[in-house]
């Protein structure tokens, strides 16, 4: 009898262990908890955790990052999402949270930090930016492929007040846009994501060919037409192509009306901190200023000069 269990649980050993990699692979069975894990959850936690109630011990932690937050306790914050999201990966709303915490919230709180010399506290602001999108990564490596965490990142990535703290920006816009590409390449994706994938694009340089092809594949389609789109489409077209248009028509047409392009494009010139293309912006906003009637004192390149514009 003894023989015979023991050939029974050498059979079934490999069974159940491929079984439990295929469960663990389709998401179905969680993996086991570390042993960091289990002592920072304490022997009550680890033992309601390991009965299959991890996301009720999850949802406890949650509440507790909330104290460390309210508390400003960042590293605090931090380790907890560390061990939430080890209990509940494929929970995005942690993922989201965890990042927001440490990209927006942290960040903010030492950039204002008045107790802190200059450098310490931009130092410790860029760390916080970089935390946050290394804990969304890690989110996306959990959950492959997943659009909102894509999409997420992506806005991180090109966020004008984040984007410094990545020291490269043609290497941040090009991942910008492939997480943007990821998230709108989803069934059911949302319209607007394809078109932050070409802002993105339209940012990274050796990439206007790209950007310029996806501006006009997205212009047919009437309901992309927004402000946005027509000013990148008409800076795309005017770096590619300088000779070939004047910048004044190629505005009028693609807005309408020579008013139209005139406050499109003077709103589209002031947000240069972004970092959208602006081929033929500034010539085109001259001569529709001379063409309106546009008094001197009053041209948008006094609220932000030609030279400033083009440095960035």
């Amino acid at each position: 009898m003894l023989a015979a269990t023991l050939l029974v649980g050498a059979v079934r050993l490999p069974l159940e262990a491929a079984l439990t990699d295929e469960l663990r692979g389709a998401g179905l069975l969680a993996a086991p908890l570390a042993v960091g894990t289990r002592e920072k959850l304490g022997q009550t936690s680890a033992t309601v955790a390991l009965g299959g109630l991890r996301t009720l011990v999850a949802t406890f932690l949650n509440l507790r990052a909330f104290t460390f937050f309210t508390e400003a306790r960042w590293d605090d914050v931090a380790d907890t999402f560390d061990t939430i999201v080890e209990l509940a990966p494929q929970t995005i709303y942690y993922w989201e949270t965890g990042a927001s915490h440490q990209a927006y919230n942290a960040s903010a709180y030492y950039l204002n930090d008045s107790d802190l010399p200059p450098l310490r506290r931009d130092a410790a602001w860029r760390a916080a930016v970089l935390k946050g999108r290394a804990f969304l990564e890690r989110g996306i490596r959990n959950n492959p492929g997943n659009p909102k965490l894509n999409a997420y990142l992506g806005y991180l990535l090109i966020d004008h007040n984040k984007f410094r703290a990545f020291r490269d920006p043609d290497a941040t816009f090009l991942a910008a846009a492939q997480a943007y590409q990821t998230a709108a390449d989803a069934p059911d994706s949302l319209p607007f994501l394809r078109r932050f994938q070409l802002y993105a694009m339209a940012r990274v340089a050796g990439q206007q060919a790209e950007a310029l092809s996806l501006a006009r594949q997205l212009y047919q389609d009437q309901g992309n037409r927004t402000p946005t789109l027509r000013c990148v489409y008409f800076a795309l077209e005017m770096g590619a192509y300088p000779m070939l248009f004047d910048p004044e028509s190629l505005a009028i047409g693609l807005f309408g009306s020579a008013e139209k392009a005139y406050a499109t494009l003077s709103n589209y010139w002031l947000r240069a901190n972004d970092r959208l293309p602006v081929h033929g912006v500034a010539e085109a906003i001259s001569a529709l200023e001379v063409q309106l009637g546009i008094a001197a004192e009053k041209s948008v390149f006094l609220l932000h000069p030609v030279q400033d514009a083009e440095d960035e």
